[in-house]
């Protein structure tokens, strides 16, 4: 199962994709929404059992948004909202990000050179106003899509 561009300019409500069980592959492992994901959304939540590809929450300006995983360029241009990544990402994370929070699970130390730092600064979640959203966003997430993983700590990117 592939989703292509789903959610763009979404503005409330909340939307949960999942795979189909006995799909062969690791959720966590396969892209199982497409390419700009969250473009222009003004509200609601995103909550994605698998990967997306390129462009994730680029132009994301309100909405909320768990994924697992992102290809090059995520939140690319995002004026505000809140996105977790809870895997892997591409390159030139956050290029052009003014606004919004992105919140990114780094349990390799490979993500810092990934991230385009020309506007953003980097930080571990350490503020109990952080940690409280972080948890809440993967508690939802593990509520909606059945997510079974263990968090050890996150960066989070901020403009």
């Amino acid at each position: 199962m592939f989703i292509c561009d789903c959610c763009q300019g979404i503005a409330g409500g909340e939307l949960v994709v999942t795979p189909v069980d006995k799909t062969g592959f690791q959720p966590e492992d396969a892209a199982i929404v497409g390419n700009t994901c969250l473009y222009g959304a003004t509200g609601g939540q995103v909550f994605v059992r698998g990967k997306a590809g390129e462009r994730f929450a680029v132009r994301n300006s309100l909405a909320e948004a768990v994924v697992e995983g992102t290809g090059d360029h995520c939140c690319e241009y995002m004026t505000g909202g809140c996105v977790v990544i809870l895997g892997k990402v591409g390159r030139n994370v956050a290029a052009g990000m003014t606004g919004g929070l992105a919140y990114i699970l780094d349990e390799d130390d490979t993500l810092i050179p990934k991230i385009n730092r020309e506007i953003v600064k980097i930080q571990r979640v350490t503020a109990p106003v952080g940690q409280i959203q972080l948890k809440k966003l993967i508690e939802a997430h593990v509520v909606s899509s059945q997510y079974t993983f263990t968090i050890t700590y996150a960066y989070a990117i901020i403009t």
